[in-house]
Formats: structure tokens, C-alpha cells, sequence
């Protein structure tokens, strides 16, 4: 799968539902037959949803961890609650379960984010904090993060 590349301001009706943006639509292209996976983020208040073909990827690393220790499998549940299939509609609509809903603190506006091969859900308002940032506190974690990091 292609990166996924964007972020778009969308509204959520009052069942849920979210229309996807057309830029989206495009680079997922392939994903809208075989739907998507949405669940809860490990590290954020946010929903991840994964094209398919991603989402086999991420499930198929999981499935690798040793089920004979109780760490993975605490790891594996708490992964995988809340994890629902979820397809576009005839409409081009999205619809998030209302537990996900709840959980991710979701009101009437969202963004949609992409993080390279997946999208983040967000209330715009947790959205806009998450991303508000002193400059330098960002540049030293760059630095740490992918300072070591040799161009290929």
C-alpha cells in the first residue's frame, strides 16, 4: 500500500457516521473493497483505522508473539479491544461504533490524519492539542528519535 498523505476536517453525524473525503478516497482506492479496521490507539485519544491490506500486516506481527507469556497475551487483549471491520457505505460514509466513538472523546468535528499506512481519528479539538508543540522541545526529539537514522 501507498502512504497515505493528508489531513481533512470532517464532520460526525449523530449516528456516527463520517464522510470520507474524496482525497482519501482516492489514495485508498484499493482499501474500499476490502474495507478497513478501526480500533482504539495504544499511546493517544484517538482511533486508528487501517486499510485492509495494512491491517493484515499489523495483525499477522501480532500473531507472532508467544501466547505463552502472560505479558503478550495482556498486550494481545488490550490490542485488539474494540477492534471493529467498517466499510464506506453506497454513500461514501463511514460508520465509527459508538463504543469507539465514546472512547475516542469524539464530538461532532474530527480530523482525519494519516500517519504513513494509516489514519488517525480525532475530535478536533484533542486533535488540535496533540499537535500544539514548543519548537524546540520538537527539534531535540527529532533529534533523538531520528538522529541516528542514515538516508538511504
Amino acid at each position: 500500500m501507498a502512504e497515505i498523505i493528508g489531513t481533512y476536517e470532517c464532520k460526525v453525524d449523530v449516528k456516527g457516521r463520517l464522510m470520507f473525503p474524496a482525497p482519501l478516497k482516492a489514495q485508498v482506492a484499493s482499501a474500499l473493497t476490502e474495507g478497513f479496521v478501526v480500533k482504539r490507539s495504544i499511546f493517544m485519544k484517538c482511533l486508528e483505522l487501517y486499510p485492509m491490506e495494512e491491517w493484515k500486516l499489523e495483525s499477522a506481527r501480532i500473531n507472532k508473539l508467544n501466547r505463552f507469556k502472560k505479558k503478550n497475551v495482556d498486550f494481545i487483549r488490550k490490542f485488539m479491544a474494540g477492534v471493529k471491520l467498517v466499510e464506506l457505505d453506497n454513500a461514501g460514509r463511514i460508520l465509527i461504533p459508538k463504543d469507539l466513538i465514546n472512547y475516542g472523546g469524539i464530538k461532532k468535528e474530527i480530523v482525519l490524519a494519516s500517519v504513513v499506512n494509516k489514519i488517525e481519528i480525532w475530535d478536533k479539538a484533542e486533535y488540535e492539542s496533540s499537535i500544539s508543540y514548543d519548537s524546540d522541545e520538537f527539534a531535540d526529539l527529532a533529534e533523538e528519535v531520528m538522529g541516528d537514522v542514515e538516508p538511504e
